[in-house]
């Protein structure tokens, strides 16, 4: 698994990602808040499955 998430794009995916999380868990947010695993997960494991569809990658 080649890693093609770095630099800007994995911090605010791990933002984002927490941030909804922590709105779901805590705050009481809406279910599809849960979506926050998806750049969470993308941004800690540098790898995203849909860059790798289109070929594309801000790793450096």
């Amino acid at each position: 698994m080649p890693k093609n998430v770095g630099g800007i794009d994995r911090i605010l995916r791990i933002v984002v990602g927490a941030l909804l999380i922590v709105w779901t868990l805590f705050l009481g947010g809406p279910a599809w808040a849960w979506i926050g695993i998806v750049p969470l997960a993308t941004g800690l494991l540098n790898f995203c499955p849909a860059y790798s569809l289109i070929g594309l990658s801000t790793n450096k």
